[in-house]
Protein backbone atom coordinates (compact mmCIF):
# COMPACT_ATOMS: atom_id res chain seq x y z
CA UNK A 1 0.00 0.00 0.00
CA UNK A 2 3.32 2.30 -0.14
CA UNK A 3 5.89 2.82 -3.04
CA UNK A 4 8.94 0.70 -2.29
CA UNK A 5 11.79 3.12 -3.67
CA UNK A 6 12.83 4.70 0.00
CA UNK A 7 11.78 4.49 3.25
CA UNK A 8 9.46 7.32 4.54
CA UNK A 9 6.73 7.64 6.33
CA UNK A 10 3.98 5.63 4.41
CA UNK A 11 5.96 2.55 3.94
CA UNK A 12 7.01 2.58 8.19
CA UNK A 13 3.61 3.61 8.68
CA UNK A 14 2.61 0.38 6.71
CA UNK A 15 5.09 -1.85 7.51
CA UNK A 16 4.38 -1.53 11.49
CA UNK A 17 1.00 -2.16 11.12
CA UNK A 18 1.19 -5.32 8.87
CA UNK A 19 3.95 -6.94 11.55
CA UNK A 20 1.11 -5.89 14.69
CA UNK A 21 -1.52 -6.98 12.34
CA UNK A 22 0.05 -10.49 10.96
CA UNK A 23 1.21 -11.40 14.95
CA UNK A 24 -2.02 -10.36 16.94
CA UNK A 25 -3.77 -12.77 13.59
CA UNK A 26 -6.18 -9.48 12.51
CA UNK A 27 -7.03 -10.83 9.35
CA UNK A 28 -10.84 -9.32 8.45
CA UNK A 29 -11.67 -7.25 5.74
CA UNK A 30 -12.29 -3.67 6.51
CA UNK A 31 -15.39 -2.22 5.08
CA UNK A 32 -13.94 -1.23 2.05
CA UNK A 33 -12.95 -4.80 0.94
CA UNK A 34 -16.10 -6.06 2.63
CA UNK A 35 -17.74 -3.91 0.17
CA UNK A 36 -16.14 -4.58 -2.89
CA UNK A 37 -15.74 -8.15 -2.99
CA UNK A 38 -19.32 -9.25 -4.10
CA UNK A 39 -18.41 -8.00 -7.39
CA UNK A 40 -14.20 -9.73 -7.88
CA UNK A 41 -14.30 -12.23 -10.65
CA UNK A 42 -12.04 -14.20 -12.75
CA UNK A 43 -8.46 -13.21 -13.21
CA UNK A 44 -7.96 -10.61 -10.66
CA UNK A 45 -4.98 -7.41 -9.74
CA UNK A 46 -5.20 -6.60 -6.29
CA UNK A 47 -2.63 -3.33 -6.29
CA UNK A 48 -1.34 -2.64 -2.50
CA UNK A 49 -3.31 -5.99 -1.41
CA UNK A 50 -1.73 -5.13 2.39
CA UNK A 51 -2.20 -8.99 4.11
CA UNK A 52 -4.06 -10.08 1.11
CA UNK A 53 -6.57 -10.54 2.99
CA UNK A 54 -9.16 -9.23 -0.07
CA UNK A 55 -7.02 -11.26 -2.45
CA UNK A 56 -7.60 -14.53 -0.13
CA UNK A 57 -11.37 -13.89 -0.02
CA UNK A 58 -11.63 -13.24 -3.19
CA UNK A 59 -9.79 -16.61 -4.25
CA UNK A 60 -11.95 -18.45 -1.79
CA UNK A 61 -14.94 -17.25 -4.33
CA UNK A 62 -13.00 -18.65 -7.30
CA UNK A 63 -10.89 -16.10 -8.40
CA UNK A 64 -7.43 -16.35 -9.29
CA UNK A 65 -5.50 -13.16 -7.65
CA UNK A 66 -2.22 -11.71 -8.77
CA UNK A 67 -1.14 -9.67 -5.10
CA UNK A 68 1.07 -7.13 -5.29
CA UNK A 69 2.46 -4.46 -2.60
CA UNK A 70 5.53 -3.07 -1.60
CA UNK A 71 5.91 -4.29 2.22
CA UNK A 72 8.32 -7.52 2.37
CA UNK A 73 6.18 -8.68 5.67
CA UNK A 74 2.55 -7.51 3.87
CA UNK A 75 3.97 -10.30 1.25
CA UNK A 76 5.39 -12.93 2.92
CA UNK A 77 2.30 -13.35 5.59
CA UNK A 78 -0.02 -13.46 2.45
CA UNK A 79 2.24 -16.00 0.38
CA UNK A 80 2.52 -18.67 3.40
CA UNK A 81 -1.28 -18.27 3.97
CA UNK A 82 -2.29 -18.78 0.44
CA UNK A 83 0.10 -21.69 0.63
CA UNK A 84 -2.04 -23.19 3.55
CA UNK A 85 -5.29 -22.49 2.38
CA UNK A 86 -3.99 -23.99 -1.20
CA UNK A 87 -5.85 -20.71 -3.24
CA UNK A 88 -5.13 -19.27 -6.29
CA UNK A 89 -2.91 -16.20 -5.36
CA UNK A 90 0.42 -15.29 -6.21
CA UNK A 91 2.12 -12.53 -3.82
CA UNK A 92 4.41 -10.17 -5.10
CA UNK A 93 6.91 -7.35 -4.13
CA UNK A 94 5.96 -4.32 -5.98
CA UNK A 95 7.15 -0.67 -6.47
CA UNK A 96 3.30 0.49 -7.74
CA UNK A 97 4.43 4.17 -7.82
CA UNK A 98 4.70 3.52 -11.57
CA UNK A 99 3.45 -0.25 -11.90
CA UNK A 100 2.16 -1.13 -15.65
CA UNK A 101 0.13 -4.16 -15.49
CA UNK A 102 1.51 -6.29 -18.71
CA UNK A 103 -1.99 -8.02 -19.44
CA UNK A 104 -6.05 -6.89 -19.14
CA UNK A 105 -7.67 -8.84 -15.84
CA UNK A 106 -11.40 -9.57 -14.97
CA UNK A 107 -11.26 -7.09 -12.12
CA UNK A 108 -8.27 -4.51 -10.69
CA UNK A 109 -8.48 -3.46 -7.02
CA UNK A 110 -6.90 -1.12 -5.44
CA UNK A 111 -7.82 -0.23 -2.01
CA UNK A 112 -6.18 2.17 -0.46
CA UNK A 113 -3.07 2.62 -3.11
CA UNK A 114 -3.67 5.93 -4.95
CA UNK A 115 -3.70 8.25 -2.01
CA UNK A 116 -0.08 7.63 -1.23
CA UNK A 117 1.30 9.10 -4.67
CA UNK A 118 1.20 12.55 -5.54
CA UNK A 119 -1.22 13.18 -7.35
CA UNK A 120 0.02 13.04 -11.23
CA UNK A 121 1.36 9.76 -10.36
CA UNK A 122 -2.02 8.96 -8.25
CA UNK A 123 -4.65 9.85 -11.58
CA UNK A 124 -1.69 8.12 -13.83
CA UNK A 125 -2.22 4.85 -11.79
CA UNK A 126 -6.36 5.25 -11.99
CA UNK A 127 -5.82 5.92 -15.93
CA UNK A 128 -3.88 2.86 -15.90
CA UNK A 129 -5.88 0.33 -13.64
CA UNK A 130 -9.02 1.36 -16.44
CA UNK A 131 -6.71 0.18 -19.09
CA UNK A 132 -5.61 -2.83 -17.30
CA UNK A 133 -10.10 -4.08 -17.01
CA UNK A 134 -10.60 -6.21 -20.04
CA UNK A 135 -14.46 -5.26 -21.33
CA UNK A 136 -17.38 -6.43 -18.97
CA UNK A 137 -14.65 -6.39 -16.13
CA UNK A 138 -14.85 -4.01 -13.25
CA UNK A 139 -12.66 -1.97 -11.49
CA UNK A 140 -12.58 -1.68 -7.56
CA UNK A 141 -11.28 1.80 -6.13
CA UNK A 142 -10.95 2.98 -3.10
CA UNK A 143 -9.23 6.62 -2.22
CA UNK A 144 -8.97 9.46 0.56
CA UNK A 145 -10.68 12.41 -0.53
CA UNK A 146 -10.54 16.31 0.09
CA UNK A 147 -11.58 16.94 3.71
CA UNK A 148 -9.50 14.48 4.85
CA UNK A 149 -7.57 16.24 7.93
CA UNK A 150 -5.98 13.30 9.22
CA UNK A 151 -1.88 12.98 7.80
CA UNK A 152 -0.18 11.06 9.83
CA UNK A 153 0.28 7.95 7.37
CA UNK A 154 1.99 10.26 4.53
CA UNK A 155 5.26 11.57 3.51
CA UNK A 156 4.33 15.60 3.21
CA UNK A 157 4.24 16.44 -0.69
CA UNK A 158 3.90 12.81 -1.69
CA UNK A 159 -0.04 12.06 -1.15
CA UNK A 160 -2.87 12.99 -3.00
CA UNK A 161 -6.63 13.83 -1.69
CA UNK A 162 -8.65 12.98 -4.73
CA UNK A 163 -11.60 15.77 -5.44
CA UNK A 164 -15.45 14.14 -4.36
CA UNK A 165 -16.05 13.35 -8.08
CA UNK A 166 -12.48 12.28 -9.15
CA UNK A 167 -13.07 8.33 -9.77
CA UNK A 168 -16.39 9.35 -11.45
CA UNK A 169 -14.49 11.51 -14.15
CA UNK A 170 -11.70 9.55 -14.23
CA UNK A 171 -14.23 6.29 -15.26
CA UNK A 172 -16.53 8.44 -17.53
CA UNK A 173 -18.97 6.17 -19.61
CA UNK A 174 -18.47 3.07 -17.35
CA UNK A 175 -21.34 1.42 -15.34
CA UNK A 176 -20.76 2.23 -11.58
CA UNK A 177 -22.40 -0.61 -9.70
CA UNK A 178 -21.73 0.88 -6.33
CA UNK A 179 -20.23 4.16 -5.14
CA UNK A 180 -20.30 5.60 -1.25
CA UNK A 181 -18.37 8.26 0.40
CA UNK A 182 -17.12 7.92 4.00
CA UNK A 183 -15.75 9.94 7.11
CA UNK A 184 -14.39 8.39 10.35
CA UNK A 185 -13.20 10.31 12.96
CA UNK A 186 -8.59 10.00 13.27
CA UNK A 187 -6.26 10.67 15.93
CA UNK A 188 -5.74 14.44 17.24
CA UNK A 189 -9.13 15.26 16.21
CA UNK A 190 -8.97 14.84 12.84
CA UNK A 191 -10.73 13.01 10.05
CA UNK A 192 -10.24 10.26 7.21
CA UNK A 193 -13.24 11.28 4.15
CA UNK A 194 -13.50 8.23 1.77
CA UNK A 195 -15.12 7.31 -2.04
CA UNK A 196 -15.27 3.80 -2.73
CA UNK A 197 -16.43 2.95 -6.03
CA UNK A 198 -16.58 -0.17 -8.23
CA UNK A 199 -17.50 0.86 -12.23
CA UNK A 200 -17.95 -1.85 -14.99
CA UNK A 201 -16.45 -1.46 -18.69
CA UNK A 202 -18.76 -2.13 -20.91
CA UNK A 203 -18.35 -5.11 -23.56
Amino acid sequence: MMPADLPNRSVEFFDTQFRRQAAAGEYALNPFEQAVLPFLSGETLDLGCGLGNLSLAAAARGCMVLALDASAAAVESLAGRAAAGVLPVQARQADLRNYAPSQEYDSVVAIGLAMFFACPDAHAMIARIRAAVRPGGVAAVNVLIEGTTFMGMFTPGDYCLFGEHSLEEAFAGWAVEYLKFDAFPAPGDTVKRFCTMVARRSR
